[in-house]
């Protein structure tokens, strides 16, 4: 399983915790296994479509998704996966 690490603006959807182990051999397959366990963090970090939010970034291993196979991109259970809402702010 991969470890997630939570933002704190996210904590209060998954009670309160910093981290997660969490099964997927993908991306996609995280996401799905952590929305599945808390169905509040969905439209947080999914379009309507399935799709990644554009205010949500995802790392593997310090890598943006984004720049590698986006919801495709494979996952070994050793990784971290890091998930970084967009913040407004100036």
């Amino acid at each position: 399983m991969s470890t997630v690490f939570i933002p704190s603006v996210l904590r209060a959807n998954v009670g309160g915790v910093k981290s997660l182990e969490i099964g997927g051999d993908s991306i996609r397959g995280v996401v799905d296994a952590l929305v599945a366990q808390h169905p509040a963090l969905k439209t947080q970090l999914l379009t309507d479509d399935g799709e990644l939010n554009r205010f949500v970034n995802v790392y593997v291993n310090g890598q943006d998704v984004r720049y590698l196979a986006g919801l495709d991109t494979p996952v070994a259970p050793a990784d971290e996966v890091r998930l970084l809402p967009a913040m407004a702010g100036g």
